[in-house]
């Protein structure tokens, strides 16, 4: 019997003349690309140039941050690690804190402060200057993280600015500055007595009183009288003033003042101190003054 030319294809065949429909379109898209090789080669250079982008933009961030890097370690803010138990519990071994080196520039260094400072050249030897470019460079970046090795950097409090008269101790074993006691147990470590070495200095200029919080076990001013400045610093080896814990998260903090050193007392003796030179300057050029007219009322 003969098939109705009508009949529609089997399955089977119909899914071959499906197969035959696309492979033509197959062989026109592989000829279509064998027919223009410029194709393939400007998709070639379109990729070398997108990979040679992607390198020079990576080059630029590097750099940048690197620049970066170096300007905020040497004029804004720079990462510490405690290294020590001198500043317990106050600062704790590994505590990472921020530290503001603009602040001096506005406000004069205060009693309270916590100060990070240079020993080189004070309380240690001078250290030599690094020898190379990229030295210097890795020292700022780990410097700016605080990943950086142990060096001559030191952490204290400022307890006497130039001028002030610092002794330990009054008849309650506590501190005195410009003969005002310091009330200290917000910030020493517990139980711990204001000082067990006794001292009595009056802080030359241009120089501070430093002590650790953790009194028992801090190499600070105490343990340096016998140097030049009788134990003090150099304003000038400051670096700047700690201002918060940012790690571990646990212990993320800020570090404020005392109340203690806002004492309206303290700062009245000291002001009383500075003020009676003034006064002995200000007297003796009003009497000059004086003479000076006095002579030239009897010349004319």
């Amino acid at each position: 019997m003969t098939p109705d030319p009508a009949t529609p294809a089997p399955d089977a065949e119909s899914g071959a003349e499906v197969a035959d429909d696309q492979a033509p379109l197959d062989d026109q898209a592989l000829s279509d690309d064998d027919a223009n090789p410029e194709t393939n080669g400007e998709n070639e250079t379109s990729e070398t140039k997108r990979r040679r982008s992607f390198w020079r933009d990576l080059s630029v961030i590097v750099i940048a941050a690197l620049i970066l890097t170096i300007l905020l370690k040497a004029f804004v803010v720079q990462v510490f690690s405690i290294p020590s138990a001198s500043m317990e519990n106050t600062l704790l071994v590994g505590d990472r804190i921020l530290v503001n080196k603009m602040v001096y520039r506005f406000r004069p260094i205060e009693r309270g402060d916590i100060v990070v400072f240079s020993g080189s050249g004070s309380w240690d030897p001078p250290t030599p200057a690094p020898g190379s470019l990229f030295d210097r460079v890795w020292g700022d970046v780990t410097g700016l993280v605080g990943i950086a090795g142990p060096g001559t950097d030191y952490i204290k409090r400022v307890v006497g600015v130039p001028g002030d008269h610092v002794v330990c101790c009054n008849a309650l074993g506590q501190v005195t500055v410009n003969g005002v006691a310091l009330s200290e147990k917000s910030y020493l470590y517990p139980d711990a007595a204001p000082s067990q070495i006794r001292f009595n200095i009056t802080v030359p200029p241009g120089r501070l009183w430093v002590m650790g919080d953790n009194r028992a076990d801090s190499d600070d001013s105490r343990y340096r009288t016998g140097d030049p400045g009788g134990g003090t610093i150099p304003e000038s080896a400051v670096v700047g003033r700690a201002f918060v814990i940012i790690w571990p998260l646990s212990r993320i903090t800020d570090l404020p003042i005392p109340n203690t050193f806002q004492q309206a007392g303290l700062r009245a003796a000291a002001a009383a101190g500075t003020a009676q030179p003034a006064a002995v300057g200000g007297a003796a050029a009003a009497l000059s003054a004086g003479v000076l007219v006095w002579r030239r009322r009897r010349r004319s």
